[in-house]
């Protein structure tokens, strides 16, 4: 298969988009008073403080965690086993010892089924294959 490329616009991190052009003044003048009304009430609920909060987070250095007093595993002691109090033992193998199943019938390809009677085993021959 091969990789197809696709339109810029379908693209989630495409190209930033320009100015916008409007019809008339009239439109752009209630588009800039709906964006200060918009910005205004951000300010109001407190959300502009939080993404300048959270642009400032993430322009800043990544911390970089490191493990303080551990040493590698040749350099330390053995490091002994939880003691639960028992061990474990191989359980015995599950044999079937009754008398209840006749054998093992083939109904199509490799769908194996008990036989409990002799009428099944007669039925499961007699079936259309």
């Amino acid at each position: 298969m091969t990789m197809h490329l696709h339109h810029p616009s379908l693209s989630l991190n495409g190209r930033k988009r320009g100015k916008t052009k409007f019809r008339n003044a009239e439109e752009a003048q209630r588009a800039r008073e709906l964006d200060a009304s918009w910005k205004e009430l951000l300010k109001r609920q407190g959300i502009e403080a939080e993404e300048k909060r959270r642009s400032r987070a993430m322009k800043a250095e990544p911390l970089i965690y490191k493990l303080t007093g551990v040493t590698d595993r040749a350099g330390t002691a053995h490091i002994p086993s939880r003691n639960t109090g028992g061990n474990a033992t191989l359980a015995a193998p599950k044999v079937y010892t009754g008398d209840q199943v006749l054998g093992v019938t083939v109904l199509h390809k490799s769908c194996l089924q008990p036989v409990f009677s002799k009428q099944d085993a007669i039925d499961a021959a007699r079936m259309r294959r």
